[in-house]
């Protein structure tokens, strides 16, 4: 059980970023309704969860490369410090930068607004405490090491974006096909010019995903 517990915690942190609307169930579900295509819904969660796993897995790479060549004693407190910062950060001035995407974007606009929104809300950064001891836990001698390090980031950041991808499928396709009538009129009003709506159709979703 002992052993199973970190991957159980990257696919719990993987459910929560998936239950976030911020993360892109949000999205999916009013670009499938704008569009009036149910298809649009499931196509938009590829990108979601590619963009999501690219701003993840560039997190902990850097880490591991930092800790590479710094001792574990000091990679410890600093991944630490950085997470407590950029918490700090985000509650502080979070609010005051919004990602705006309209509902013309295409999928590789989603892709890029999945990874900025993961990178912007830390989604990699809640990740290094738990795959930094699972890398350590594969090296006889605990010790970081590129070639052991590698496969285990990447079967870690799978887990996570496979938890947070059927969350997200779940919810958007719950909230599509129940809800989508009641979401829709309540988007469409939220979504008037003066509070963001581009012209056109082209409404932005910045107040509902904006940081903070």
């Amino acid at each position: 059980m002992t052993e199973l517990s970190p991957w159980l915690v990257l696919a719990g942190l993987g459910a929560f970023h998936g239950i976030n609307p911020a993360m892109g169930w949000l999205f999916a579900t009013a670009l499938g309704l704008h569009r009036r295509s149910r298809r649009v819904v499931w196509l938009s969660l590829i990108p979601i969860a590619l963009g999501h796993a690219v701003s993840i897995a560039v997190v902990v790479a850097a880490v591991v490369a930092l800790g590479l060549v710094l001792d574990r004693h000091l990679l410890d407190p600093l991944a630490g410090a950085v997470l407590l910062g950029w918490a700090l950060y985000y509650a502080l001035y979070g609010h005051r930068h919004r990602v705006r995407v309209g509902m013309q974007t295409g999928m590789v606009g989603l892709g890029l607004w999945s990874f900025t929104m993961a990178t912007g809300h830390g989604a990699g950064l809640m990740l290094v405490p738990v795959i930094i001891p699972l890398c350590l836990s594969a090296s006889p001698l605990r010790e970081l090491s590129a070639a052991g390090s590698l496969p285990i980031s990447l079967a870690a950041v799978a887990v996570h974006t496979g938890a947070m991808l059927v969350v997200t499928a779940a919810i958007a396709g719950l909230v599509y096909e129940w809800l989508g009538v009641a979401f829709s009129a309540s988007w469409l009003d939220q979504s008037r010019p003066d509070l963001g709506g581009g012209a056109g159709g082209d409404r932005s979703l910045s107040h509902f995903v904006g940081s903070g």
